[in-house]
């Protein structure tokens, strides 16, 4: 019997470049094919890869992309856009930094870049649909998180005014992905004002409980935070869409902890690895997945301090394979059972 979670499959978005064969889709597929990987999760702002203002309009183009990666013997597992999810909303402080995400014509005007993004969400809602989809991934975008720590004190209703701007933002276009049949799997991640169970909760309230909005579940963000990533699925696992395999580590002592004291990502106390190097319970995470449903695809990202992307992503693919669970049919103990008795069971139970 075969897993019920798909994989394994690889996220591009860190791998395209400008030289074969991470120069075109194409080549891409055909590198992570060659590497054991049978799904890819595809970057939408990566013009290389992907052009997403032909996927939203043609027909013809999406059974071109399909044909791509079938051909080089990959599916598509999601589309992924967290580069315009994150432009959705941008707290002033981060402007310029996150112009570098938009195109040049709307550098330097915030509500401008802001509509680019959720015109691209709209897009990106269109186009998974035109590939046959049904799954996306995003982030949520910040307008609260320079505010993470309380000092100096937070004005009275400042936390709560950013969650309903959000829902503001967010909730059309989620009820674009509904009509279209899709959801998103959002990251949570330090950054996002949606970074742990109870910012989700909150950002789920805004939106009024929204039923296309869900979790793209990566569980380095949490191992970072110092939070319980598996009793996280116990909790949300119903909103588990989508996976990111990544690891890493925290390794706190005497002159940094969680925050990492500004320190270039080799000296941080907390830090992301390649598979299997760093710290993440993977055995622990693919059987609570599998206890509690989850049917989808287990995609790599690659991010580490240390290792090359070529060798981390070579030693992914096998890492993954073997997390694989084949759900047993029988219970471990039915050789020492038998058939109901229902005379049996009265007597044993004194009725």
């Amino acid at each position: 019997m075969a897993s019920q979670i798909k994989g394994p499959a690889l996220f591009l978005a860190q791998f395209a470049g400008d030289e074969a064969p991470f120069n075109n889709l194409g080549n891409i597929t055909k590198w992570a094919a060659d590497l054991g990987y049978k799904g890819v999760q595809i970057p939408t702002f990566d013009g290389r890869l992907f052009d997403l203002e032909k996927a939203a309009t043609s027909d013809t183009y999406c059974d071109e992309v399909r044909g791509i990666c079938a051909d080089s013997g990959v599916e598509i597992t999601e589309l992924s856009t967290h580069l315009q999810g994150q432009l959705v909303a941008v707290n002033p402080a981060y402007n310029e930094a996150f112009d570098a995400f938009a195109p040049a014509a709307v550098h330097g005007n915030p509500a401008a870049r802001t509509e680019w993004a959720i015109d691209q969400m709209k897009k990106a809602a269109v186009a998974s649909r035109k590939l046959g989809l049904k799954h996306t991934v995003s982030f949520t975008g910040s307008l609260a998180f320079p505010f993470l720590y309380p000092w100096p004190q937070r004005p009275a209703g400042l936390i709560e005014e950013a969650f309903a701007e959000l829902g503001r933002r967010w909730t059309p276009i989620l009820n674009h992905y509904k009509d279209n049949g899709q959801d998103i799997g959002f990251e949570i991640h330090p950054g996002e004002d949606v970074f742990d169970g109870a910012t989700f909760e909150m950002f789920i309230d805004a939106c009024g409980g929204h039923e296309a909005a869900m979790i793209n579940y990566d569980p380095s963000h949490f191992l970072l935070q110092q939070m319980d990533y598996l009793a996280f699925i116990d909790i949300y696992h119903d909103r588990i869409n989508a996976f990111h395999v990544k690891d890493a580590e925290f390794n706190p002592d005497g002159r940094q902890g969680v925050y990492s004291g500004y320190q270039s990502w080799i000296n941080r106390a907390g830090r992301f690895r390649s598979l299997g190097d760093g710290q993440v319970d993977f055995a622990g995470i693919f059987s609570k997945l599998i206890q509690h449903g989850y049917d989808s695809w287990a995609v790599m990202e690659w991010e580490c301090c240390i290792k090359s992307p070529e060798q981390g992503a070579a030693e992914g693919a096998p890492f993954i394979a073997s997390h694989m669970i084949d759900v047993t049919e029988v219970a471990f103990d039915d050789f020492a059972g038998g058939s109901r008795n229902d005379g049996q069971i009265k007597r044993m139970l004194g009725l």
